[in-house]
C-alpha cells in the first residue's frame, strides 16, 4: 500500500531571442519564460537566503520533498526543517525560537501561536490527514478494527495525548466507546510508528501518511471510527519571520497544485 512521492518536472525556460534590435522585448522574454508554476516565483525574483519551516512530524517526508524542490526553482536559497510533535514547535515558537513558517497538525496547536500573536496573518488549511492502524508486516496479530487493539497481551502504542495525532487517537476510541491502555506514549507520530518497526509494538495508531511513508516496515489496517478524528493541517507565516517573502513563496508552493500533488501523494486528503 506504499504511495510514491512523485516530484513534478518543470518546463524548460525558453531561450531568450538573440540581437541587438530586440533588446525591448528580452525582458518581456524573461518574464513571460517563467516556469509557469502556480507558485508565481521563479530563481529570478530575487528571493535568497534560507526559510526556517516548523511543522509536524507527520509531514517530514513529503515537505523534504517540497523543500528540495523549492530550492532548486529559487537557486540561492535553502530551507531548513525542524520536524516535531506540534505542541513542542508551537511552545517553541512562543518561547522565541527563530522560524519562518509553521505548519501544525491540527488548528488547536496552531491556536498556541495565533493566541500569543506569533503568527501573521491568518492560518490556511492546506491538508487534511487520517488515521490508520500500523501492525508489524503481515499483521501477524489478526488486527482488523480498533477494539482488536484492546485484547489483552497486546502491545499498542499511541502518541501522548497532547499531541494532535493521540488527540486524534482518543477522539477515534470514544467515538467507538473503546478504552485502551497503551504500553507507553510517545511525543510525536514517528516516534510510534517507530515502536512498531522496531518491533517492540504490536500496532500504534498513527496517520495513514505515516503507514505510507513507512512502506513495507509496516502494514496499514483502516477503521471506521478515524472518520470521526480528521485533523486539518493549518500553516501560517510567522510575525517575525527572518525570511518573510522567501517564506510566503515556500507556503505558496504547499498550497499550489504541485504541491497538492505530493502531499496527497504521501497519503494526505485535500482540505
Amino acid at each position: 500500500m506504499t504511495r510514491s512521492v512523485r516530484r513534478i518536472r518543470r518546463p524548460r525556460r525558453m531561450s531568450q531571442a538573440a540581437g541587438a534590435s530586440a533588446a525591448a522585448l528580452l525582458a518581456l522574454s524573461a518574464c513571460s519564460s517563467s516556469d509557469g508554476s502556480s507558485t508565481a516565483t521563479s530563481g529570478s525574483s530575487g528571493l535568497s537566503g534560507t526559510v526556517t519551516v516548523f511543522a509536524a512530524a507527520s509531514l517530514k517526508e513529503s515537505f523534504t520533498t517540497l523543500g528540495e524542490q523549492f530550492e532548486k526553482e529559487h537557486p540561492g536559497t535553502k530551507v531548513t526543517f525542524s520536524f516535531g510533535g506540534s505542541d513542542s514547535l508551537a511552545a517553541s515558537i512562543t518561547g522565541g525560537a527563530p522560524a519562518d513558517v509553521f505548519a501544525s497538525a491540527s488548528p488547536r496547536t496552531m491556536a498556541i501561536v495565533t493566541d500569543a500573536g506569533d503568527a501573521s496573518g491568518t492560518p490556511a488549511t492546506f491538508v487534511r490527514n487520517q488515521l490508520e492502524i500500523a501492525t508489524l508486516p503481515g499483521n501477524p496479530e489478526r488486527i482488523s478494527s480498533l477494539k482488536d487493539l484492546t485484547k489483552s497481551g497486546l502491545k499498542v502504542v499511541l502518541c501522548d495525548k497532547e499531541v494532535p495525532c493521540g488527540a486524534a487517537a482518543q477522539k477515534a476510541l470514544e467515538a467507538g466507546g473503546l478504552e485502551l491502555t497503551p504500553v507507553s506514549y510517545e511525543q510525536d507520530v514517528k516516534a510510534a510508528l517507530t515502536k512498531v518497526e522496531l518491533k517492540e509494538a504490536d500496532a500504534a495508531v498513527v496517520y495513514k501518511s505515516d503507514v505510507d511513508a513507512a512502506g513495507d516496515k509496516v502494514e496499514g489496517v483502516e477503521f471506521p471510527e478515524s472518520a470521526d478524528a480528521v485533523n486539518d493541517y493549518p500553516i501560517a507565516l510567522l510575525k517575525d519571520a527572518p525570511n518573510a517573502e522567501a517564506a510566503k513563496a515556500f507556503i505558496a508552493l504547499v498550497r499550489s497544485a504541485e504541491g497538492q500533488e505530493v502531499l496527497t501523494g504521501a497519503g494526505f486528503l485535500k482540505p
